[in-house]
């Protein structure tokens, strides 16, 4: 995040003070940006620090919000994860075969490595839920 809002100051100061652009540095925030969000996903999820509206989930007992976080992940994130992953990697594959670059003239190259962020998003989150799952289930058979 620190190279995200560096990269952005600069684009800024060079845009308004310099009127120098580059097309590639443009890209490269949004590319920042990006990997933020796809590869800080499952450690936000890992310190439940994803939005979620707690009007009952809160009153509910450890083993009821266990039960909750069971059925989401097994009738939505992990069916959710496996269809973006397996819908991206034609598009990644696609991607790779030909070294996509950026369609800007002076744009970044390696578009493929940018694209690949998708399945590596999908993973590491669905191994994020795997493990909250499992936890989860640990929850709702123990004998407390």
């Amino acid at each position: 995040m620190i190279c995200l809002v560096l990269n952005v100051a600069l684009v800024v100061l060079l845009r308004y003070v310099f009127s120098i652009g580059f097309i590639w540095m443009q890209e490269l925030y949004i590319w920042f940006h990006a990997t933020a969000f796809l590869l800080g996903a499952g450690y936000t999820l890992l310190h439940n620090g994803h939005v979620r509206i707690d009007i009952i989930y809160r009153n509910l007992s450890d083993r009821n919000q266990a039960l909750i976080n069971c059925l989401g992940t097994l009738v939505f994130a992990l069916p959710m994860l496996h269809l973006l992953y397996f819908k991206s990697l034609p598009m990644i594959i696609r991607s790779w075969s030909v070294w996509e670059g950026s369609i800007e003239a002076g744009g970044l190259p390696g578009v493929y490595l940018f694209k690949s962020l998708v399945a590596i998003f999908a993973i590491a989150f669905f191994m994020q839920f795997l493990s909250l799952f499992l936890k989860n289930i640990k929850i709702i058979f123990s004998k407390t």
